[in-house]
């Protein structure tokens, strides 16, 4: 979505384009910042019992975004594309912290 740098969002922007991934498919891309990513990843577990990873969170956090956009009525499908368990050791299970990895 913008220029390649640091980031806290494991799984994300890994410098490739998947061959499955037809670019002129995609209406758009919204960015979402680490804090964001990791507060929406936390809040799933927490209030949906579901342990997805901080990917997840991004993508979440992108589709609630374009569903208050979209308004009452409309439909938005999210794929969440990882689980908690590789993300143990990271900010996603550090209270308040946001700090980037590496």
């Amino acid at each position: 979505g913008g220029s390649p740098g640091a980031h806290g969002i494991q799984g994300i922007g890994a410098g490739f384009v998947p061959m499955v991934l037809d670019m002129k498919l995609v209406d758009r891309i919204i960015t979402v910042t680490d804090e964001d990513a990791i507060e929406t990843a936390k809040a799933l577990s927490t209030k949906e019992g579901i342990m997805a990873g901080i990917s997840s969170g991004a993508a979440l956090w992108a589709g609630l975004q374009l569903a208050k956009e979209l308004g009452r009525g409309k439909k938005v499908v999210v794929l969440l594309p990882d689980s908690s368990e590789r993300y143990m050791s990271t900010a996603l299970f550090r209270e308040g912290s946001y700090e980037l990895e590496g």
